[in-house]
């Protein structure tokens, strides 16, 4: 059991370390005004996960129905409905949210960092799944590889862009390769079911997850959202880099003891 959470607490601690040490890169090989402007990205895709974060990937550890591949079906068919209208509405809103981080040059960016929720919602649930196992490898896997190789690419993309595309397009390949891993790591098919009974069930589970979405949100991204548009992405730039060397250790944590208390948990209640 020790050995289980501590290969849990070394994966996300790695894979935080290789995504730090991506923004240290790019916070160097760009000037720190446009690493203002990268960092709004961060902030817009938390923005489009918030808004729909039903705790769909927790549900299928904790709920009964667990193993049962259709229901796992039907969850990951609301997954993409659900990354589908948010990469909709994120399009939709690009221009007045550059507008509101006094950004409109970055108006394009939000636009295409509307296929995130997308690529991210076809993710496998398998992932997921599996840590009814206690079987987390490819759930660490899915969060390390994709970290590593967006590390390895930030060198190329600075050197073609030099600005805060280089963050744009690591974050768009990182969301690539993560639905990747999740597929190949999985160890059944990929189906998908609109199943209307699964989607009010996640709904009513979800809807308190939802609401500590928008708090956490506001306690994590509030101030770079006031700093953006009060400031200006300079000051923005360094704001967010301090906030992310004192955050890190604690989302670290924070993660690693849902992944392994909460099948846990789900176990003792089925007992």
């Amino acid at each position: 059991m020790v050995r289980t959470a501590l290969s849990i607490l070394s994966g996300n601690a790695a894979a935080s370390l290789v995504l730090l040490v991506r923004n240290l890169l790019i916070a160097r090989l760009i000037p720190v005004a446009d690493y203002g402007v990268a960092a709004t990205f961060a902030i817009v895709v938390s923005l489009l996960e918030m808004a729909s974060a039903l705790g769909l990937q927790q549900q299928i550890v904790q709920s009964k129905r667990g193993d049962d591949p259709d229901f796992q079906a039907a969850l990951q068919g609301f997954q993409l409905l659900r990354g589908v209208v948010s990469g909709g509405i994120m399009v939709a809103l690009a221009g007045p949210a550059a507008d509101f981080m006094g950004m409109p040059e970055a108006t394009w960016a939000y636009r295409v960092l509307a296929v995130i929720p997308v690529l991210n919602a076809m993710q496998h649930f398998d992932i997921h799944r599996l840590n009814r196992e206690m079987a987390f490898g490819p759930l660490i896997a899915t969060s390390l590889v994709p970290a590593i190789v967006s590390l390895a690419l930030v060198w190329p993309l600075a050197r073609w862009f030099g600005d805060w595309q280089v963050m744009l397009w690591a974050l768009v390949i990182q969301a690539v390769l993560m639905t990747a891993v999740s597929h190949v790591t999985a160890r059944r098919r990929w189906r998908l079911r609109l199943d209307r009974s699964v989607m009010i069930g996640a709904l009513r589970f979800g809807w308190p997850l939802l609401l500590n979405s928008i708090l956490l949100f506001a306690v994590f991204n509030g101030d770079r959202v006031i700093v953006a548009r009060e400031l200006g992405p300079a000051a923005l730039g360094i704001f967010s880099m301090g906030v992310t060397l004192t955050l890190t250790p604690t989302l670290v944590l924070g993660k690693t003891a849902q992944n392994f208390f909460l099948p846990q948990f789900t176990r003792a209640g089925d007992a």
